[in-house]
């Protein structure tokens, strides 16, 4: 036992296992998000607003729906690449595309909900950070319907995360569910309050508060 102990310190071998999960960057966000002073001061000039009405919100796009978003992972810049694949490309690492198309047929996520390492894309999701239900109930309902697809297709407002946990977030805002991986408290919150003051959404009280505590967990830049 001795001689394998000597063996493994000389050849830099570990005895046990290494496990099979990683810490994901916490400080992973969408290109155009705001820094955390900027999002602080946007949360703060953002409306107060009790949540509208759901009446009209219907996302299914199937056999004549309403879709008021429009089809989902609509190529909004027409170059061919619809945004669910510009997500993976631009979130997985080790990206391989489908033979001869952008669609991402493989990769690794560094997920930053769980702070886990995922890899391949079936147990992957596209997380809209502002849920599609919560932009209606705070300003989308009155939108355009060209608004509306540009918002539900904003790239600064979709994070590639564990298909699992988002299905657990689903509808719900920041005062409801928050990613269990807390050191990502400060992104998520950045990411949220970009996205709700580009289009002038409201906030709710317990919104705003949630966001408040989200982005005082923001490290100060160092002197």
């Amino acid at each position: 036992m001795r001689w394998l102990l000597l063996i493994l310190l000389l050849t830099g071998c570990s005895a046990f296992p290494l496990p099979a999960t990683t810490t994901a960057q916490v400080d992973r966000v969408p290109q155009g998000t705001l820094d955390a002073a900027t999002a602080r001061a946007s949360l703060a000039a953002l409306p107060v607003s009790a949540p509208g009405r759901m009446d009209g919100y219907v996302r299914d796009c199937d056999d004549g729906k309403a879709c008021v978003f429009g089809q989902p992972w609509f190529d909004t810049d027409g170059d061919g690449c619809d945004q669910r694949s510009q997500v993976l490309a631009r979130d997985l690492t080790n990206v391989e595309r489908k033979p001869g198309r952008c669609g991402v047929q493989s990769g690794t996520l560094d997920d930053p909900y769980t702070g886990t390492q995922i890899s391949g894309t079936s147990k992957i999701q596209i997380d809209h950070v502002v849920p599609l239900a919560a932009m209606w109930r705070s300003g989308a309902a009155a939108w355009t319907p060209e608004q509306r697809v540009a918002a539900a297709n904003d790239l600064r407002n979709l994070v590639a995360v564990s298909g699992k946990v988002n299905q657990s977030k689903g509808d719900k805002t920041p005062d409801e569910w928050m990613p269990p991986n807390a050191g990502y408290a400060c992104s998520y919150g950045r990411i949220y309050v970009t996205v709700k003051a580009a289009y002038g959404m409201t906030v709710t009280p317990a919104e705003r508060s949630a966001l408040e505590t989200a982005l005082a967990s923001c490290a100060s830049p160092a002197t």
